[in-house]
């Protein structure tokens, strides 16, 4: 998911040529207090006119509780966006009363159901409550981290390591899981350190993560590589569904790959790799079937 501010004209027409699977328009902290109502105006028109093909199609709104939320609520919505993401979220609360601006717009274009909710979650309170959040409404896609604020939150600095993260990062990832829905990492914004992002990226893809959001095109080569399954895990995970459909053929219950027995979890962990290898173009879904 890569942010783009959303008072740059020039960034947002030209976002999608990089191949991000999803772009996040910001309207909330790239765009200062004098420029929000232009900000405003430069996303909807972007949404409405520029092509941004397949590309998912985000919109960081500054919170309701400013001048400005609401305002941009009726926008994007009016727009056509496909997931508000809600900033420095803390409560259930909190996505309901979105949920209730998005339906006033929406009933209104005759469209309700249409707008997805995102949370970000950026401060210890949104940490405990981030299962609250993540149920708080059926137009929940995801939820992410959002690591400055609750960095500054816990009173701490982000660290190489990332170990202050940690806590929130798990916390995030069992909170999705347990909802349903997907869970995506913050941003690293030192550029000049691609080793380091690297192994961030490795992190959190091991810790469950589905995504990663970034804020250069520069970065989204290293998040495709490293959640890309290798062939070698393909064609595993493409030998365990064939055996799944070979024992259904006969009636049998027992399932084995090269005379290991084969359970749930890695039948789960195989249909999870092909899946990323159909979202990475690596296989095509005729070949998986």
């Amino acid at each position: 998911m890569m942010f783009v501010p959303g008072n740059n004209p020039g960034m947002m027409a030209d976002a999608h040529i990089y191949g991000p699977d999803s772009i996040m328009l910001d309207l909330e902290d790239s765009v200062t207090m004098a420029e929000k109502d232009a900000a405003r105006l430069l996303v909807h028109n972007a949404l409405k006119s520029i092509d941004f093909g397949g590309t998912e199609m985000v919109v960081r709104i500054n919170p309701l509780n400013t001048p400005y939320g609401k305002k941009d609520v009726e926008a994007v919505v009016k727009a056509g966006v496909d997931v508000i993401r809600m900033p420095k979220t803390e409560t259930a609360d909190e996505v309901r009363e979105l949920e209730a601006e998005i339906i006033k717009v929406e009933t209104e274009l005759g469209c309700v159901g249409r707008t997805l909710i995102m949370a970000a979650i950026e401060s210890a309170l949104g940490v405990v409550n981030a299962y609250e959040i993540a149920t708080a409404s059926k137009r929940m896609m995801g939820i992410a981290l959002g690591a400055e604020d609750y960095s500054a939150n816990l009173k701490t600095q982000r660290t190489p390591g990332g170990a202050e993260l940690l806590l929130a990062r798990e916390s995030i990832v069992v909170a999705a899981r347990a909802a349903g829905i997907a869970c995506f990492d913050t941003v690293y914004s030192n550029l000049d350190d691609m080793e380091t992002f690297r192994k961030e990226v490795e992190l959190i893809k091991t810790l469950g993560f589905d995504g990663k959001s970034i804020i250069n095109p520069r970065q989204i080569e290293v998040v495709n590589e490293v959640f890309a399954p290798s062939q070698k895990a393909i064609d595993k995970a493409l030998r365990i569904i064939a055996a799944i459909k070979e024992a259904q053929a006969k009636g049998s219950g027992v399932i084995a790959v090269n005379g290991k027995m084969v359970d749930r979890p890695v039948v789960i962990r195989a249909e999870r790799t092909i899946a990323l290898a159909i979202a990475s173009g690596i296989l095509d879904k005729e070949e998986a079937l």
